[in-house]
């Protein structure tokens, strides 16, 4: 036995661990080791319990030699920064406990998870998870504890859960599960804890076996459940019981087939039609401005959104309104709907469709369909969990520490430069701001909203508008005289990165007599920046002060550079790129020496 839990150890796991070939229980829990789960300990032939839990430093993938350890009983990896387990895992059939939960698993959940046959503790909490629950996980005939909260699990719960006879705590919520609560968890008479809130579920909430005692809390913030009014849920009326099972065998047997006549006679007169006339509208059809693919129906996006209600709104632009949405496949979306009363709703929507069309670069939002008639139009996007920049930046619950900032700044001039230089036609976003960045769950950026945007054909360096961006990020010669070019972008990118750095918007009531925010910036260059800089940047304690003053000055001096009155005077999106790329590099080499500096000390 070696435990050397909860201690101050730093750096890696050694290699010549795999000489201690007498070990059955290792721990290094608690601790603030780096680095990957290294392969050697996959040499330990009799280690029956593992614990590297709560080193946030450990990150990468689990070997994939693990299955070689035949006598692991107990495996804790919980808590570190782990993105993926191989298939091998699943197949160490006599281990008793496996704890992976709290890392930044985004795995689906395999068919081979059946294999655990021993298994009595299984949590997978707190990580990305995504995918439905397998059936197959009736296998786990042991099972006690099963948590799977805090995912981004989708699908119904199955009824092979009501299998599992050795349960007594089972944990679901906060996830993305839909349909009814099968009543064959009734039957698991040593359930004695259930936590299925934060979810979709509807219908009624089983009242036999283990049910009669739990509480509302095992069941709220769901869509739509009914049963006992000790749980704080209504009544379910009767007719509703009466009709639930017709209910189901519609909408799983005579629904899908009436939408697949449906979509058979659409394709068919698409295809007549498209023969007859070249080309065709953008605003005609999904098919003719994205990738072939199955179309998502007004209908399906009504039921995804709930009737487009209030509660799964994310935001309101100039032209429409965007909710999140859950579509019947168990996939979350954004759906953006376009306000048709105003005049440019619908024009809006041709040049967000036309913008998107052909480009594809994983710092852009992803559009997967759209939905278009007199009376709607629609754009289906990929879901951003994170929300925006915007909202991270003013947020009194949330924090962006210095290298997050610049990697977000990173990702949208790599979005930008591609637009302005790898596209064909190229592309003028003209509203690049905080609130058009959006985040995946790996706080990776996304440049979102192209509804006013500008293609530039071959040779063509500038266009006129008269369409007017947000105030405060415009560059002069677009609100003086309409003129379109990429040098406005550089112009607005620069705004945003002096804002993302201070903590200040264009339009703050600091910015009146006068003073703009490039003036106050650039009266700070360069033995004040800790004046204007985000005092929230200052307090980073994984980082030293003077790194990140130095950084965020050269950020600042970019940023100001960007912002030149002229536009011939501005730099290029590709030089932008390069130029904060290189500052990040300087700033890991500093804080590499600090860390140095530290371990000689």
């Amino acid at each position: 036995m070696l435990s050397l839990y909860w201690n101050d150890l730093r750096g890696i796991i050694p290699t010549t661990i795999k000489g201690l070939q007498s070990l059955q229980y290792l721990s290094v829990g608690n601790n603030h080791l780096q680095g990957t789960i290294i392969s050697e300990i996959c040499e330990i032939k009799q280690l029956s319990e593992l614990y590297i839990t709560q080193n946030k430093l450990i990150s990468g993938e689990v070997p994939t030699c693990f299955d070689n350890l035949t006598s692991l009983r107990k495996l804790y990896l919980n808590s570190n920064n782990l993105n993926k387990v191989p298939s091998s895992l699943w197949s160490l059939k006599d281990i008793l406990e496996v704890n992976l939960s709290d890392n930044a698993l985004t795995l689906s959940l395999p068919i081979e998870i059946g294999n655990l046959k021993a298994v009595t503790f299984l949590d997978l909490s707190k990580n990305m998870i995504s995918g439905s629950i397998p059936r197959d996980v009736s296998g786990l005939q042991n099972l006690q504890i099963l948590n799977f909260s805090q995912n981004k699990l989708a699908g119904d719960i199955p009824d092979s859960l009501g299998s599992l006879m050795s349960l007594k705590d089972l944990d679901l919520s906060q996830n993305n599960l839909f349909g009814l609560i099968p009543r064959s968890l009734e039957s698991l008479h040593y359930l004695e804890s259930i936590n299925l809130s934060h979810n979709n579920l509807e219908g009624e909430i089983p009242n036999g076996g283990p049910f009669k005692t739990f509480t509302a809390q095992s069941f709220m913030f769901n869509k739509a459940l009914c049963g006992n009014a000790r749980l704080q849920v209504p009544p379910c009326s009767k007719e509703k019981k009466k009709r639930s099972n017709a209910n189901i065998f519609f909408i799983k047997c005579i629904l899908p087939i009436m939408v697949s006549i449906i979509l058979v006679v659409f394709c068919v007169f698409f295809l007549v039609r498209r023969q007859r006339k070249k080309g065709g509208d953008i605003n005609e059809g999904t098919l003719s401005v994205l990738p072939a693919r199955r179309m998502i129906s007004y209908y399906e996006l009504s039921q995804a959104t709930n009737g487009f209600d209030e509660s799964n709104l994310l935001g309101k632009g100039s032209f429409g309104s965007v909710f999140k949405g859950l579509l019947s496949n168990g996939m979350v979306v954004a759906v953006k709907v376009f306000n048709l009363d105003l005049e440019l709703g619908s024009k809006s929507f041709s040049v967000e469709c036309e913008a998107m069309r052909n480009l594809r670069h994983r710092n852009l939002i992803k559009v997967i369909d759209c939905c278009s008639s007199i009376d709607y139009k629609l754009l289906v996007m990929e879901f951003m969990p994170n929300g925006s920049l915007e909202r991270w930046l003013y947020s009194h619950n949330y924090c962006l520490d210095f290298l997050q900032r610049l990697n977000i700044m990173i990702d949208v001039a790599s979005a930008l430069e591609y637009l302005h230089h790898g596209a064909s036609p190229k592309v003028v976003h003209c509203d690049v701001k905080p609130s058009n960045v959006l985040l995946d769950e790996d706080m990776v950026a996304h440049v979102s909203d192209f509804g006013i945007a500008k293609l530039l054909d071959e040779g063509q360096s500038k266009e006129y508008t008269k369409t007017m961006a947000t105030v405060g990020y415009i560059a002069p010669e677009f609100g003086s005289k309409g003129i379109i070019s990429t040098k406005g972008d550089v112009y607005s990118f620069g705004i945003m990165l002096m804002e993302t750095f201070t903590r200040k918007k264009p339009t703050d009531d600091l910015f009146v007599a006068g003073l703009s925010m490039k003036g106050w910036v650039s009266e700070s260059l360069p033995h004040a920046i800790d004046r204007v800089a985000d005092s929230n940047l200052l307090q980073d304690e994984g980082h030293h002060v003077d790194d990140i003053i130095a950084s965020t000055s050269s950020i600042l001096k970019l940023a100001l550079n960007c912002c030149e009155d002229l536009p011939e005077e501005r730099i290029n999106m590709t030089d932008i790129a390069t130029s904060l790329n290189q500052i990040k590099a300087v700033f890991l080499r500093a804080s590499d020496k600090d860390v140095m500096r530290f371990y000689r000390k």
